[in-house]
């Protein structure tokens, strides 16, 4: 899974405030590189999803994708959302519910100038990726929540997209399909040469997927380590529970 390509993904003094909170942190995602961002509810996880895929402004800091400024204030530049080369699978998977299946898919690659022809082929060549080759004429209104999630993201990596962000892709699953989503989920990201973060609240899942994983507390980063490392040597009481409860 792990990657060291030279570009990927540098978060350098990002500062988001909303409210009352603030998300501070620095981060650096290698092409092809899993990081999983866990946290207590709060801790400022999907904000960190919703500033990279232009969603919500920085304060202050560069984050760059693959050598392409997105955000600096200081500079003045702020790449749009649909400019970015961003895919986001949000937990609630915003599918449109007038297209089928693979209508749905093949909308990214139409979005980004493919004709309709190419964008179907694509759509159908990462339908089979996900394992859902023969339901590409179905409404979305009829799938499971397990074949939305896979839906969506194979919708998400028919973009070609430089960054793939996965808001708790396996929360609204459940527990008969999760383990078959989560296998399929380790494959398509295995398969990534981008970086790729992944929120989830699951430490089995953080496990899975993730090359290093990072913990979120009150906006701001208290540990960045291995899985292996995380587990041996947590770095606050709430990795700790966490760990706890995931063992228990």
């Amino acid at each position: 899974m792990s990657g060291h390509g030279p570009e990927g993904l540098t978060i350098a003094g990002l500062r988001v405030t909303l409210g009352h909170f603030t998300l501070e942190l620095d981060l650096r995602v290698a092409d092809g590189e899993v990081v999983a961002v866990v946290g207590p509810n709060g801790a400022g996880k999907t904000t960190l999803l919703r500033a990279l895929a232009g969603l919500v402004p920085p304060d202050t800091g560069r984050v760059t994708l693959a050598a392409r400024p997105l955000d600096d204030p200081a500079g003045g530049v702020r790449v749009p959302p649909q400019q970015r080369r961003v895919a986001v699978v949000f937990q609630d998977v915003r599918l449109f519910p007038r297209l089928d299946v693979r209508g749905n898919v093949a909308f990214g690659p139409r979005a980004r100038g493919a004709r309709r022809g190419e964008a179907r082929r694509a759509a159908e060549r990462h339908l089979a990726a996900v394992g859902l080759a023969t339901l590409a004429d179905r409404p979305v209104a009829g799938l499971s929540g397990g074949e939305a999630q896979r839906v969506a993201l194979a919708r998400a990596l028919a973009t070609d997209p430089e960054l793939l962000l996965l808001d708790e892709p396996l929360a609204a699953v459940d527990v008969a399909a999760r383990d078959e989503l989560r296998e399929v989920l380790r494959d398509r990201l295995a398969a990534l040469a981008r970086p790729a973060l992944v929120v989830t609240h699951d430490p089995t899942d953080a496990r899975a997927f993730a090359d290093r994983i990072v913990v979120i507390e009150a906006g701001r980063v208290v540990q960045d380590a291995s899985p292996d490392d995380v587990r041996a040597r947590p770095a606050s009481p709430w990795i700790a529970r966490m760990l706890a409860g995931a063992d228990g």
